[in-house]
């Protein structure tokens, strides 16, 4: 099982001539080995581009993603490494998402495929990051 990070699957829905790709590739891979999930954040995160649940639903099935929630280990988690980031002076603009998603994978105990690993890295310096 691997946890996917939304500028992976954005990569793919958008068809960035970048990244899309390597985030493909990285998707079928991973999803050879067994299930590829999202939990609420990531969920969120796709959702503007979307005109209902279902039809964000029906993507994620085509593609064959999991919808996992999130459990409260990781909700905790997210909110003490994230309240240790601010207190060593990080910024509060688009951060709380990535300890949501990092937090998820974490206590789950599975590698996050992502391209975006500082944040992550720092941190959860034990989780497992799939990344190019």
């Amino acid at each position: 099982m691997i946890f996917v990070d939304s500028c992976v699957l954005i990569d793919v829905i958008e068809e960035d001539p970048a990244w899309s790709g390597w985030s493909q590739s990285a998707l079928d891979e991973w999803g050879r080995r067994g299930p590829v999930c999202i939990g609420p954040v990531v969920y969120a995160e796709l959702s503007p581009d979307y005109d209902s649940p279902a039809a964000l639903d029906n993507l994620l099935e085509r593609a064959g993603i999991e919808f996992r929630e999130m459990p409260r280990e990781a909700l905790f988690l997210a909110a003490r490494v994230h309240q240790d980031y601010r207190r060593r002076g990080g910024g509060r603009s688009g951060v709380l998402s990535d300890f949501f998603i990092g937090a998820h994978a974490r206590v789950a105990n599975v590698p996050l495929l992502t391209r975006d690993t500082r944040r992550f890295r720092a941190a959860y310096p034990d989780l497992v990051l799939v990344a190019p």
